[in-house]
């Protein structure tokens, strides 16, 4: 279980929030691509099934969803740029956020180790 280890929850987060990441720029590279649709991950449900302890790329590719795009497009692609921009530069913010508090955790523990 992700609270017994080490990191918490944070590791399984970090592992989320990074797939999450690329789907979101394949998303955004795919913009013009006629017929291509945007998925996103739903995180509290991957998250949750990583923690169980589950395969993670399993656990993450069966919580991927296709979006539902506001305003479809002729060509049958369903990327609305500022949606995808918005998500990646949030999931961008919450990956570094996640980072720092792993970075923080380690320096703790190797200080301790250290014994300073």
């Amino acid at each position: 279980m992700a609270e017994n280890s080490l990191f918490g929850v944070h590791g399984a987060a970090l592992q989320v929030r990074g797939q999450r990441m690329g789907l979101l720029a394949s998303n955004i590279a795919n913009v013009s691509t006629p017929g291509f649709k945007a998925r996103d991950i739903d995180f509290d449900a991957a998250l949750a099934g990583v923690e169980r302890g589950g395969d993670a790329d399993a656990t993450i590719a069966g919580h991927t969803l296709y979006r539902r795009p506001l305003q479809p497009s002729m060509d049958g692609n369903t990327v609305e740029l500022t949606t995808e921009q918005t998500a990646f530069a949030e999931n961008a913010v919450a990956y570094q956020t996640t980072l720092a508090f792993l970075n923080g955790r380690i320096s703790t523990i190797t200080r301790a180790l250290k014994g300073e």
